[in-house]
C-alpha cells in the first residue's frame, strides 16, 4: 500500500465552540497572571533607570522619559555591594557543588534495593522534613562549632536537603539496572559505574536541583542575619534588605550630582538599582539549563 504525504498529515480535530471558549479563556487567565508578575520586575526596571532629579517617580508607569544611570552608579559605589556579590557568590557556587556532591551519593545508595535497611534510612530522612530541632538548637550548635562569623555556617546547615534526595533517588530509579549489569560484566566496580556512567545520565536532575539549591542560597538572608557579625562579610540580600527594607541607604554613599529638591526620590532609585543588582545575576543563570529543568522535574517527581 503507497501512502502520499498528504495521508501521513496529522488530521486535525475540530474543537467545539465550548472548547474553543475555554482555551481562550486559559490563555487569557495565564496572560494576565504573567503579566502582573513581569509589571513589577519591569516597574522597577523603569524606576532604577529615571532620573528622579528630572522626572517625577510618579510619572513612570512602563519607561522613564528621561534615563539616568546614576542610580546604578550609587549602588555599584561602595565597597559593601562587592564584598556582599564575592560571598554570595561564593556561598551559592559551594553550597550548590557540596549540596549535589553529598545528596547525589546519599541519593544513589537510598535508590537500590540490595542496600540494607533501606526504608529505614528513607523513613528517618523524610522524617526530617517535618520535623526539626528548631533554631536555638541549631544557633548553639553553630557557635558551638565555631562557625559564627564563617561563611560555612551559612552552608553546612543546608548541605543535605530531605526533599532533593528524595527528589534525586526517585529519578535513579527509573535508569534501567541492566545498565549497572552490563558495565560489571565488563569488570567496572561501583565508584566507576557511578562516576562514568550513573552520573552524565543524571544531569537532568542534577541542573534542575542545582538550580534550585542556587536560588535558595542566592536569595537568602535571615541565616546570614544571625551568623554573621561583621558588615564586610554581609550577603548581598542581606544588604538589600537593609536598604530596601528598612531604608538603611547610608552604606550607599551618593555619587555625582547630589541630591536636590525631592531627596526621598533619589534613595527610592537606588533602592530599585539596588533590587536589579542583586536580582539579574541569578536570573542569567536560568537559559543555561532551561533545558534539563522541565525533564528533571518530571521524571523525579512522578517516579515513586
Amino acid at each position: 500500500m503507497i501512502t502520499t504525504r498528504a495521508d501521513r498529515r496529522p488530521r486535525r480535530v475540530r474543537k467545539s465552540l465550548g472548547e474553543i471558549v475555554f482555551d481562550r479563556l486559559n490563555e487569557a487567565a495565564l496572560g494576565l497572571l504573567a503579566l502582573s508578575m513581569l509589571y513589577p520586575f519591569w516597574y522597577l526596571l523603569a524606576v532604577s533607570l529615571a532620573d528622579a532629579q528630572r522626572v517625577a517617580l510618579s510619572k513612570v508607569y512602563l519607561w522613564p522619559p528621561i534615563i539616568s544611570l546614576e542610580s546604578y552608579k550609587n549602588a555599584l559605589g561602595t565597597r559593601y555591594i562587592y564584598y556582599s556579590f564575592g560571598w554570595t557568590i561564593l556561598r551559592a557556587v559551594a553550597g550548590t557543588l557540596i549540596a549535589l556532591a553529598l545528596g547525589f551519593n546519599m541519593a544513589y545508595v537510598l535508590g537500590k534495593k540490595y542496600y540494607p535497611n533501606r526504608t529505614f534510612w528513607t523513613a528517618t530522612l523524610v522524617f526530617t522534613m517535618f520535623f526539626s530541632g528548631g533554631i536555638i538548637p541549631e544557633y548553639l550548635l553553630i557557635k558551638d562549632l565555631g562557625l559564627i562569623d564563617s561563611v560555612w555556617s551559612l552552608i553546612l546547615p543546608g548541605a543535605i536537603s530531605a526533599y532533593n534526595i528524595v527528589i534525586m533517588r526517585n529519578y535513579l530509579t527509573t535508569l534501567p539496572d541492566s545498565l549497572e549489569e552490563s558495565a560489571k560484566l565488563d569488570g567496572a566496580n561501583d565508584v566507576l559505574i557511578l562516576y562514568k556512567i550513573i552520573l552524565p545520565l543524571s544531569m537532568p536532575i542534577l541542573a534542575t536541583v542545582g538550580l534550585w539549591t542556587a536560588v535558595s542560597h542566592w536569595n537568602a538572608w535571615f541565616d546570614a542575619m544571625i551568623y554573621i557579625r561583621t558588615t564586610e562579610k554581609q550577603t548581598l540580600q542581606l544588604i538589600l534588605r537593609r536598604v530596601v527594607l528598612l531604608g538603611d541607604a547610608s552604606i550607599i554613599p551618593l555619587s555625582g550630582e547630589q541630591v536636590t529638591g525631592n531627596p526621598q526620590m533619589n534613595t527610592e532609585t537606588i533602592k530599585a538599582a539596588t533590587v536589579m543588582v542583586a536580582t539579574i545575576p541569578i536570573l542569567l543563570v536560568y537559559p543555561f539549563i532551561q533545558k534539563y529543568f522541565v525533564k528533571g522535574v518530571m521524571i523525579g517527581s512522578l517516579k515513586g
